[in-house]
């Protein structure tokens, strides 16, 4: 009776959508219903009521999108005879339906988060299962490996019941016998000095005949070379906290079928919009949108999938597929859907246990992120999730929308110059009038940031995704229409992370930004000419300029994110409270404080005139770890010298000298990862929709002038400078 209750009234409240969604009414009523609906909107969220008042929160905002989709369809097309004004008017329509169907399916994700998964420790009483952490490396630098290495060695897990391998591509036997010399060499001494680090650090060294199926053949191989119950992936720059293996292995013992226990992806350092934009410290990173919503969201449904690094799995699993997918260069999302199609289950840990990198530089960025776009693509023609054999419903939904998630270059150029059809060729994409586009358009824009700050508030400024969109667009389109034209075409690229800026210049991708940005500005020149010349049409030239100052706005703060600025260091420092010891040259130990650390060095409290140390000094610290390491005495390095009240500062530069010292430095940087939630905690604030635009258009507007600042001084796009 209760479920055939439940049915009536969803019934019920369906019936009374589709009528408020078709009826046909006037503009002033349709305003008047919109105000409503969005006030009752805001009261909800204002009062920050949960549950059921969240979904009628949603049900409101979706009347009013529907409605804006039932307008545009049935009202504004161009006519079909008028094929000049129909034909892009239909490419806008597309896109804007593009749009309204990714908002839908991002409903259908995270109407229900699922709650954070209770962590349990291993019971006592039974057996500890043998894990395998792999850690594949291409090129990456020494230094890098050396902390993950370190970091993976010091987790709190019993010594004999797991194994660290570092698989290394960057040394496999095809380049060690390269028919260049100097290439030879150098593979050959990278091959050398890893191997050593391994043995000093207790680590297992594989490499292979050749590179074969890139990174997925790269872990297929550490599979066939080792034994363990469960494999853990990290990638070369992604350092597993203590507790890493203490938090995942539990949850397969609930669970024969359980297949992936995903963690999410914390980052150490800024991307490249964040870097240059000065928001890292502040603003929640683009990341923590989709590993503290979105993948809770998918574990909701069993579609949280596997993000490449950061994770453990079950060997017995992996087996039914012959280990991990290559077919895509996305090896991580393809192993996930192929399994889950088998049946096998993933839940998601919304815990950070792990600190990596992110991509300096804005070309890396790109980089990294054409081969993220690119990836999902082949997975959505190669797999088509939507009719994917063996998935749930529920599931061919979520990984529709996070592969259909990727076609977003397209309709963001489409929306960047649709103003230009009709301020320039002077096209009717619209058949309707500047107050109803400007009435329909503006309700549907301000319930689209209602809904998305009720559901991603704390982990996403208003504004910051579409900004996001845009700097990846200009270059990841032309990606995109490479792989629908030869699906196999697109080959695994590793991305640089250890690299830095030396000097502030224009990225070398800079170009096509500024030209744009032109653009938009002789749009809004055209914009007044037209409402001068054109008096009879002011209205419309008014609405579709609002829109071309809307993209400019975009577009110039865009041109910040292309003016990379100086910083020479790749991670930034994280605050820590531990007592340390510092010997000078006289032999006498000082007790201090440390400060603060991260990969490069670390900061030292000491009382004023300690033991007369100076800048340029070499000193040794000790401290108390928390891992099991008897000699923690570690060389460092004074290179700054700051008096702060009643002590002194020390900024140190580590130097270590045998793998010992790497384990040292994981101690201090990734041990606790309770640093991780703090940080984490401290930016995902939800500031409202209010003060993120206000802020948002402030950035906006230095950026610019930063932006065209930059173009003057490095004009040829690829200048250096202080």
């Amino acid at each position: 009776m209760s479920k055939a209750f439940t049915l009536l009234i969803w019934f019920l409240v369906s019936v009374l959508v589709v009528v408020l969604v078709t009826i046909p009414v006037s503009l002033q009523t349709h305003l008047v219903m919109a105000a409503i609906l969005l006030g009752a909107m805001m009261l909800i969220k204002l009062l920050r009521l949960e549950g059921n008042w969240r979904l009628l929160l949603l049900t409101f905002g979706t009347i009013i999108v529907l409605r804006y989709a039932y307008w545009r369809t049935t009202s504004t097309l161009p006519p079909f005879d008028q094929w000049a004004d129909f034909i892009p008017g239909l490419i806008l329509y597309l896109a804007e339906m593009y749009c309204i169907m990714m908002l839908f399916l991002s409903l259908f994700v995270v109407i229900r988060p699922m709650p954070k998964h209770v962590s349990t420790r291993l019971p006592k009483d039974e057996p500890v299962p043998t894990v395998d952490i792999f850690i594949p490396t291409y090129n990456e630098d020494y230094e890098l490996l050396a902390g993950t290495l370190a970091a993976a060695r010091s987790l709190d897990y019993p010594e004999d019941r797991f194994t660290v391998w570092l698989l290394d591509d960057g040394s496999t036997d095809a380049k060690r016998n390269d028919p260049d010399p100097d290439k030879a060499a150098e593979a050959q001494e990278r091959h050398e000095q890893l191997q050593q680090l391994c043995a000093e650090l207790g680590c297992r060294y594989l490499t292979r005949a050749r590179n074969e199926h890139a990174k997925a053949g790269n872990l297929n191989n550490g599979i066939a070379n080792s034994t363990g119950e469960y494999i853990a992936v990290f990638d070369a720059d992604h350092a597993p906290a203590r507790d890493f293996l203490q938090e995942t292995v539990p949850f397969f013992g609930r669970d024969n079928q359980l297949f992936l226990v995903q963690t999410p992806h914390f980052f150490l350092n800024p991307d490249p919009l964040e870097r240059n934009l000065r928001t890292f410290e502040v603003m929640p990173s683009e990341n923590e949108m989709f590993y503290g919503v979105i993948q809770r969201g998918l574990d909701r449904w069993n579609a949280a999938f596997f993000c490449g690094s950061a994770a453990l799995l079950r060997r017995e699993a992996l087996m039914t597929t012959n280990g991990f997918s290559g077919r895509s260069i996305t090896e991580d999302c393809e192993t996930a859907i192929e399994l889950h199609s088998r049946g096998w289950n993933s839940i998601y840990v919304d815990k950070p246990l792990v600190a990596g990198l992110q991509p300096v530089t804005f070309a890396s960025f790109i980089g990294q992120r054409t081969r993220w776009a690119q990836g999902m693509m082949q997975i959505l023609l190669f797999s088509f999730p939507p009719f994917k054999r063996g998935l749930t419903m529920a599931q061919r939904l979520c990984y529709t929308s996070s592969t259909l998630f990727w076609l977003f270059p397209l309709p963001r150029m489409i929306f960047l110059f649709a103003p230009f059809f009709y301020l320039f060729l002077d096209l009717q994409v619209f058949t309707a009038s500047g107050g109803e586009f400007a009435a329909y358009t503006l309700t549907y824009v301000v319930v689209n940031l209602v809904m998305q700050n009720s559901l991603f508030g704390r982990w996403r400024w208003p504004w910051i995704s579409e900004l996001y969109e845009y700097i990846q667009s200009v270059h990841l389109l032309g990606a995109l229409f490479s792989v629908v034209r030869n699906p196999y075409k697109p080959s695994f690229k590793v991305t640089a992370k250890d690299e830095s800026v030396e000097s502030s210049r224009l990225s070398e991708l800079a170009r096509p930004f500024y030209l744009i940005f032109l653009l938009l500005i002789l749009a809004v020149v055209m914009t007044i000419y037209k409402i001068g010349a054109q008096p009879y049409q002011a209205e419309v030239t008014m609405v579709v300029g609002g829109w071309n100052i809307f993209n400019l706005i975009l577009a110039g703060c865009a041109l910040g994110v292309v003016s990379e600025r100086r910083e020479s260091w790749g991670t930034r420092r994280v605050t820590v409270e531990r007592r340390c010891e510092v010997r000078g040259a006289d032999g006498e130990w000082v007790r201090g404080n440390l400060v603060n650390v991260s990969s490069g060095g670390v900061a030292i409290r000491l009382p004023n005139g300690a033991a007369g140390l100076g800048r340029g000094m070499p000193i040794t610290m000790r401290f108390a770890p928390l891992a099991n390491l008897e000699n923690t005495e570690m060389p460092v390095f004074i290179r700054s010298v700051t008096t702060e009240g009643k002590g002194v500062v020390f900024g140190c530069r580590y130097m270590p000298e045998r793998g010992h010292h790497y384990r040292l430095i994981a101690d201090l940087i990734y041990a606790n990862s309770g640093n991780w939630q703090a940080r984490q905690s401290a930016r995902q604030v939800n500031i409202g929709i209010v003060q993120g635009t206000v802020r948002f258009l402030g950035i906006a507007l230095y950026q610019t002038g930063r932006g065209l600042g930059y173009l003057l001084r490095f004009g040829s796009g690829r200048g250096a400078g202080q």
